[in-house]
């Protein structure tokens, strides 16, 4: 599965440096992740390392393959 999750700000390269599995692009105030998950577990700590990091999440949506 391919997971997009959208960020509020721009994360420096050292923060988006702990979501070594994702790709990323600033784009208009936000940071936009993107990559291949691998599974619910996967998907909860992507989100778990976000809430970990004080990062607000906006959006997070399953991208058609």
């Amino acid at each position: 599965m391919r997971y997009e999750i959208r960020v509020d700000g721009h994360m420096s390269e050292t923060l988006t440096k702990v979501f070594p599995e994702l790709d990323h692009v600033v784009m208009s105030g936000q940071t936009v992740l993107f990559g291949h998950v691998i599974d619910e577990a996967h998907l909860y700590g992507l989100l778990a390392r976000c809430q970990s990091l004080g990062l607000r999440v906006l959006e997070m949506r399953q991208l058609p393959e």
